[in-house]
């Protein structure tokens, strides 16, 4: 098979993959880019010593790989085990060798056959390299994807990482390798994946358990580049990887120069520093070159890069042309950055830089690149700013250059400068607090793993973080999440701290739930929940309080998958609610009673108790239809209700009553729609796919096609304005859709609708299997018999059986919910089994099917008389082509009864399937001779 290559064109690049995907902004930019994997380069030794920290950098492997021997072992086993996809998540500290081990690894991995590439995240700061990069597996035994500073990538760019079709190739394992400096993103991401079958693991990088062997290693290796022989002193007591290199690095320059090496860390990183400027100074004081930047000039440019990172030409003048110490230079030609040297362009100090500290990756036309490694960075920060005490020159223009970069650099910037703030005592509180305290959004737009960051530091003030909170957005952010649950973890410590009260630490935990529920976090909101329902059972004359604690507490119950739980909480939230009302017939209290009840309706329906799910939703209807006729202004909730027990009906198999409430809920949504179309659209899609539903039950497939697709148009448009809020919704627009498609005979345009909508929920489960899994069993489930019926057996049946292992899962955590729904893929992967040929295991399947249908037709004989009887006929049918006539009859007579019983409550369905059982039955008999 041919591989296929996309391609984007941006800003005057052309970038391509072959065998990936391409995700890209609305701009055309990519949101991350793929490269082949490419191993250390060689560096010219001469060049290394100019600048000492260059043998720090990872990317030039001067330590040869030691002391990780037991990790890189277990990287391996990862890699050669477990399912055909796996993710890892390897962190540590900044320093303590993720790098380094990730590249050995991915080194060795490419010797052994495997595709190795590497993702880089830059959304609107990188250009792309021109040319394409071939990624094609073909002959390869495995595809292993490396990701760097994986917790400071937004979980939305991540989880299009994981769905890139590079990972997702029939047959050849997959491996990637997340690398971060905690751990704080990762149950969150983790969630992303579950849905796609993924195999998870965490790994953290402890000590080296050998620190005297890696220093001798480090020391030897840096004496082998300056050509000394290294002195033979005793290892410092660091624990550090980063710590351990610089101190072996020092020690050896301080030797080749005939200097005393300090004795500490900060020192240390002094004396490195202070080599940089050497450096600075050596070059501009040659002056028989193109080289013309001042010391004074670099030392800016190098702070301004290391707040930056590395960015497009165009940004990087903007950056150093706004230094600013004033100045000018007259005549014509390029301006000088002001207050640099007269003449001094910034082309000429950029130029300069470049020269001083290349491009890593100079095919994408950056400059700014920082200094390396993270942490020497952070430290020349915390240094070059007034306040600290070590014997190195603070400036008085850094803070002025901070605060000018901060704002548009926020995601590296803060988090650089919250890094370097755990070391550096005078850090946050003379600078980095007093710009985000005038500026709190700043640690907002700086992303998750700067808020985790700032979470983190011990003298952050209380009062700062509750400024952030207060910027918080009131429901989830996806890519936020993980930041804003360790900020609220830390204020509410705090706060609990100062006060341990029952009214503290009720709010405060209640908070906290709701945060730490939205980070992935789900156990531990679980257990919030239940020290604020404690916290506030202590001041049992608060009724109401109780009552939200007890319905919080429901809702996380729910979502760690404990519905029986959920429901008894909710029923006593509920209850006390209802008391409340009752005592205090108030608007309040009584809307309150009625979402709750909605609520647990909603609960006992995935319990698959359909027959108490619809009591409850009648009574929520009935409040709500009380309080509507006092107060018309909530008849938007009584049309929620409406549509929620038309689906309880529905699943009774109480089809037209389904629609008579349904069509009520509808009617009201537009007139709702008609005066205020941006709220109430979307809600009135939602009755429109359902009504669709309901009539095409009732054998009324032209009126339920005309539904789906309004259903379909308005979600369309509102999807397109706000993809997160209204895509679960198309999703199932479009499933309905390709369901009254298919029934139409036009089996070509069901595929196409229902492949956009499996589409669509394979995305939105990679964030949150345990919203979205059922309903891409749905939709995938139904790909598989469109596609069986389009003459497409081959990808029906991967289909078929992706959707039976998505549904095994729910039905083995959740059996009564889900198992008409595994019932369902089982039949159609038995009739995409016959169909290639396998029939006994199509038979094997038919007859599980045949099993969970009949026992939820025996606790619900309305809803799947027709199921059983169907399915029956297949088994029939498939042993019938199999020449067992007498076998085949007795699943064919007992569907019979069945449908004669049941054809009453829907004739059109139910005869043409009867037909088709009569047909079945006649030509067995006549094949027995009867």
């Amino acid at each position: 098979m041919s591989a296929e290559q996309h391609v984007t064109a941006h800003s005057g690049y052309a970038y391509g993959v072959i065998g990936a995907d391409i995700h890209v902004f609305g701009d055309g930019s990519p949101v991350y880019l793929l490269q082949n994997w490419r191993r250390a380069p060689a560096a010219d030794p001469e060049w290394l010593r100019e600048l000492p920290s260059r043998m720090l950098n990872a990317r030039f492997e001067v330590v040869p790989f030691t002391g990780r021997d037991a990790e890189l072992a277990k990287l391996r086993a990862w890699r050669d085990r477990g399912p055909r996809l796996a993710v890892r998540w390897l962190h540590a500290p900044g320093g303590q060798g993720k790098t380094r081990l990730a590249a050995r690894f991915a080194d060795a991995t490419q010797d052994e056959g495997w595709r190795v590439a590497a993702a880089t995240h830059g959304p609107g700061s990188v250009q792309p390299p021109p040319g394409s990069q071939d990624l094609t597996t073909e002959g390869r035994d495995g595809v292993l994807l490396v990701v760097d500073y994986a917790d400071r990538w937004p979980l939305t760019h991540l989880t299009w990482l994981f769905g890139n079709a590079l990972l997702h190739r029939p047959g050849v394992r997959a491996r990637v390798l997340l690398l971060a400096r905690t751990a704080d993103a990762w149950p969150a991401v983790r969630a992303s994946l579950a849905n796609l079958q993924a195999g998870t693991s965490s790994m953290v990088l402890e000590d080296l358990p050998d620190g005297p062997g890696m220093y001798r290693a480090a020391r030897d290796a840096f004496a082998v580049r300056y050509g000394v022989t290294a002195a033979p002193e005793p290892p410092p007591p660091y624990g550090l990887t980063l710590a351990l290199h610089m101190a072996a690095l020092v020690s050896v320059d301080a030797r080749a120069h005939g200097r005393r090496p300090p004795d500490d860390l900060a020192g240390l990183t002094v004396y490195l520093l202070d080599r940089e400027h050497l450096h600075w100074g050596t070059l501009f004081a040659r002056g028989d070159g193109p080289y013309a930047t001042p010391p004074e000039a670099m030392n800016r440019a190098v702070f301004a890069a290391a707040l930056t990172g590395a960015v497009d030409r165009s940004t990087g003048s903007a950056v150093v042309a706004g230094l600013g110490t004033g100045g000018a230079t007259e005549g014509p030609g390029p301006s000088p950055a002001p207050g640099l040297s007269p003449g001094l362009s910034p082309d000429r100090l950029l130029d300069d830089h470049a020269f001083c500290y290349p491009a890593a990756e100079p095919q994408h036309g950056t400059v700014l690149e920082p200094l390396y490694p993270d942490r020497l960075a952070e430290d020349f920060l915390a240094l070059t700013l007034p306040g600290h005490g070590a014997d190195y020159p603070a400036t008085a223009w850094a803070p002025e250059v901070t605060a000018r970069l901060l704002g548009p650099h926020a995601g590296r910037a803060v988090t650089f400068l919250a890094a370097a703030a755990q070391r550096w005592p005078h850090l946050g509180p003379r600078h980095l607090y007093p710009l985000l305290t005038a500026d709190p959004g700043l640690a907002l737009a700086a992303g998750g793993a700067a808020l985790s960051t700032l979470a983190a530091l011990d003298d952050i003030p209380v009062p700062l973080l509750s400024a952030v909170g207060e910027r918080f957005p009131v429901h989830r952010h996806v890519d936020l999440d993980a930041g804003i649950a360790a900020v609220t973890q830390r204020i509410v410590s705090e706060l609990l701290a100062l006060d341990d009260g029952p009214a503290a630490r009720a709010t405060g935990y209640h908070r906290l739930s709701i945060r730490l529920s939205h980070a992935g976090r789900l156990d531990e909101a679980l257990e919030a929940a239940r020290l604020a329902l404690a916290a506030q059972e202590e001041l049992p004359e608060d009724v109401p309080a109780i009552a939200t604690a007890l319905a919080r507490l429901g809702n996380c119950l729910a979502l760690t998958g404990r519905p029986e739980e959920a429901v008894t909480v909710t029923g006593e939230s509920a209850a006390l609610f209802g008391r409340l009302a009752e005592a205090e017939p108030t608007a309040r209290w009584d809307a309150m009673h009625a979402g709750l009840l909605n609520d647990l309706a909603i609960w006992l329906s995935l319990l698959g108790r359909h027959q108490e799910a619809l009591a409850v939703g009648e009574r929520s209807v009935a409040h709500w239809r009380r309080i509507v006729a006092a107060e018309p202004v909530h008849e938007e909730h009584l049309a929620g209700a409406l549509h929620g027990l038309g689906n309880y009906l529905s699943s009774l198999g109480r089809w037209a009553e389904a629609a008579d409430v349904t069509g009520e809920a509808m009617r009201i949504r537009t007139r709702l729609a008609e005066r205020d179309p941006s709220a109430h659209e979307p809600d009135l899609a939602k009755s429109l796919v359902n009504q669709a539903n309901h009539l095409a039950a009732q054998g009324r497939r032209a009126e339920a096609l005309e539904l789906s697709r309004q259903a379909v148009t308005v979600l369309r448009s509102l999807a397109r304005a706000n993809a997160a809020a209204h895509e679960p919704d198309l999703a199932l627009a479009l499933t309905s859709l390709g369901a009254d498609l298919a029934e139409a005979g036009r089996a070509a345009e069901a595929v196409d609708a229902t492949a956009e909508a499996v589409a669509i929920r394979r995305r939105l489960a990679s964030g949150n299997l345990a919203a979205h899994a059922p309903g891409l069993g749905q939709s995938v489930s139904n790909l598989a018999y469109f596609l069986l019926g389009a003459g497409r057996p081959a990808e029906a049946l991967a289909a078929a059986e992706e959707a039976v292992s998505l549904r095994e899962r729910l039905y083995a955590e959740h059996p009564d919910p889900h198992r008409a729904d595994l019932a369902q893929s089982l039949s159609n992967l038995g009739m995409c089994l016959e169909s290639a040929g396998r029939r006994a295991e199509g038979l094997a399947a038919t007859r599980r099917a045949v099993e969970l249908y009949r026992a939820a037709h025996a606790g619900n004989p309305a809803a799947y008389a027709f199921d059983l009887a169907r399915v029956l006929n297949n088994l029939g049918h498939f042993l019938a082509l199999d020449r067992r006539w007498e076998e085949a009859l007795v699943p064919v007579v007992e569907a019979i009864a069945l449908a004669e019983r049941s054809a009453a409550a829907n004739p059109p369905a139910y005869g043409a399937l009867l037909e088709h059982l009569r047909q079945t039955r006649d030509g067995c008999l006549r094949m027995l001779g009867r």
